[in-house]
């Protein structure tokens, strides 16, 4: 019987691939197995064991779940695991499409970060009603669906990566400033950087003025416009806080444009390689570190082990340290997440 269902499985697999292979786009769902979305085609690792795992993206359009993607297809290359990514480019719809497939298709594991951490339930039902471990990594869904359908969450520790952050600031401007904050709010993760960040401020909180906080959309042109607007009005701006690197890098794209590099500060989380070279240009004045890299090798061994038989959880949430990049970390991993 187990035989049987697994000739299904491969079946489901193989119509799958030819409807992706038809009928792939940026704005439909790209499946990819090297961390490119480009070809529109789905690659898949060569397989030497039983077992098939799928990562369900919110975008490759970022070299944070581009680096995910890339870890997880080498790990799965090295074990002989079969490996797909479905990349919805931040459509909730067709994330939806994509993760029904999933269910229907004999996946040993899958590892989801969500599009909308709210918006997802019905797919997730859908997958854990197929017996497929869910290894939500990056951005946690909602509580009730981690509980109910989860295996377990990794991430990054945003919080404290915001703390961090907050921290510096508060060094670099111990008798408080104006600042203004470049936020996300529909993201849980980027929630938990701003708290973090404010309460790092510390004793000081309550000498700095924030003069403005927005919604930077977590992204370069968006932050940017935001970011000339801030800085028109408001003339004795010392420092930005956003959340991620494109973010910061289009609020440092404004501070340039206004004359201003060096005399406003521009403090990020990320640490990608261009937030790494930002900050060895001077454009940004600290970082805090995601680890994408090491998400992804946690939670592949997870899923390994729990399909290997151990289904023994000792977490539920696992959030990894972050910490502050340094000018010589930043030089020796310039091109590199970690």
């Amino acid at each position: 019987m187990r035989r049987f269902k697994k000739l299904l499985a491969v079946g489901a697999c193989l119509c799958m691939s030819l409807s992706l292979l038809a009928g792939c786009g940026s704005g439909s769902g790209n499946a990819s197995g090297n961390g490119s979305s480009e070809s529109g085609t789905k690659q898949e690792s060569t397989k030497s064991s039983d077992l098939s795992f799928a990562f369900c993206t919110n975008t490759l359009n970022n070299t944070f779940q581009s680096s995910i993607d890339a870890k997880l297809k080498e790990l799965c290359d090295a074990n002989g695991i079969s490996y797909t990514c479905l990349d919805p480019d931040y459509d909730l719809n067709t994330q939806l499409s994509q993760l029904s497939d999933v269910a229907n298709s004999g996946y040993d594991a899958v590892f989801i970060i969500p599009v909308d951490s709210a918006g997802i339930t019905s797919g997730l039902a859908e997958i854990k009603d197929a017996g497929i471990p869910i290894f939500n990594v990056d951005t946690a869904v909602i509580e009730d669906d981690i509980e109910n359908f989860v295996t377990q969450f990794v991430g990054t520790n945003a919080y404290m990566a915001g703390q961090l952050v907050g921290e510096q600031m508060a060094k670099d401007y111990p008798d408080g400033a104006d600042i203004a904050i470049l936020d996300f709010p529909s993201n849980e993760s980027c929630v938990d950087r701003v708290n973090g960040f404010l309460d790092g401020l510390g004793d000081n909180k309550d000498k700095f003025n924030i003069v403005a906080q927005q919604d930077g959309e977590a992204a370069l042109d968006a932050s940017m416009s935001l970011a000339e607007d801030i800085i028109t009005a408001n003339t004795d701006l010392q420092a930005f806080f956003c959340i991620n690197d494109p973010s910061a890098l289009g609020a440092a794209a404004a501070v340039k444009a206004a004359n201003k590099t060096g005399k406003i500060g521009v403090y990020s989380i990320d640490a990608s390689p261009d937030g790494k070279k930002a900050l060895l240009d001077g454009e940004f004045t600290a970082v805090a570190c995601q680890v994408p890299v090491q998400i992804a090798e946690y939670a592949f061994n997870a899923a390994q082990k729990y399909v290997g038989g151990d289904t023994t959880i000792d977490e539920k949430k696992v959030y990894l340290d972050s910490h502050l990049v340094l000018k010589d970390e930043a030089e020796k991993t310039v091109n590199d997440w970690q």
